[in-house]
């Protein structure tokens, strides 16, 4: 059996062999280059290659003159493609997963693959590199040492609007994924939600031909997207509330609890709302179950 290689400049490299593991191999979220000798070398030597979409993941090794032929693992296939990646690593192989673009595991389904590995007992080991979060917060000017990543934002115009209003008073920079035919109604949802002056950013493209970086309030954008036609991938990022900006009004504070209690137990809710909002941990913790008594 022929070694593996991987070729860069017209040099063909032999990648070295691999522990059996599940390997969360990055790739690059737009211009090829961007690609590490590490995942190189992984994608080159493993003994089975899952992406999202074959026809993506095939350019990229073409590029790189890699042999590997993928095998789709996605949203829609993940229950039968899931247990045999799985059987692949009980059998002591080297399982190499992608998604399309970026880091794996970030909003898609790779999740539950990588949790099931590890109640397995499997090793899993990270191949770290692009990153759309990461590259368009850099490019942002936002404030960086603190940040959240919410994925992306709902679909339906009210629950966008609730999402965003119990985001309302989040101290840190948030971070979401937005299809571009619903960029202009999210950047309304934000002037409305937290207020025509918070300062957003629209990271548009990132690292290919046509990248745009775009920073300025939440009326200036809405106002600028209304009616331009968006293609690509978007990255939106909202700058953190301001501390002391204003005390929350009763419905933030609902809206807030809603939001944390959807995600973590009342006490860690209590917690989180106390350190956003300035409020008494008891009284919130108070609130919370009072809610919990009104609504049975």
């Amino acid at each position: 059996m022929a070694e593996p290689t991987y070729t860069i400049a017209g040099h063909q490299i032999t990648a070295p062999p691999l522990e059996p593991a599940l390997y969360l191999v990055a790739t690059p979220i737009g211009n090829l280059r961007d690609i590490t000798i590490r995942a190189l070398e992984t994608l080159a030597a493993c003994d089975v290659l899952a992406c999202e979409d074959t026809r993506i993941t095939r350019r990229l090794l073409d590029r790189y003159g890699i042999a590997a032929k993928p095998i789709a693992y996605h949203e829609h296939n993940a229950r039968e493609a899931g247990p045999r990646l799985l059987a692949a690593l009980a059998d002591g192989r080297s399982v190499a997963l992608v998604s399309d673009a970026g880091t794996p595991l970030i909003s898609d389904p790779g999740y539950r693959l990588g949790l099931e590995a590890r109640q397995a007992g499997h090793a899993i080991v990270p191949i770290p590199g692009p990153s759309a979060v990461l590259a368009a917060l850099a490019a942002s000017s936002l404030p960086t040492d603190d940040f959240r990543f919410i994925g992306f934002l709902p679909a339906k115009d009210k629950a966008r609007c609730d999402r965003l209003t119990a985001l309302r008073a989040e101290p840190t920079t948030l971070i979401a994924f937005e299809s571009p035919h619903r960029l202009a109604q999210s950047l309304k949802a934000i002037e409305k939600a937290m207020g025509a002056d918070r300062t957003v950013c629209v990271a548009r493209e990132l690292t290919k031909r046509f990248e745009t970086v775009t920073t300025g309030t939440a009326e200036e954008l809405s106002s600028r997207f209304a009616n331009e036609t968006i293609k690509g991938e978007i990255v939106l990022l909202i700058a953190p509330a301001e501390v002391g900006g204003g005390q929350a009004t009763s419905a933030d504070v609902d809206a807030l609890l809603t939001d944390l209690l959807s995600h973590m137990p009342a006490g860690k809710a209590a917690r989180e709302a106390a350190q956003m909002t300035g409020l008494a941990r008891a009284d919130l913790y108070a609130r919370i179950l009072a809610r919990k008594d009104r609504d049975g």
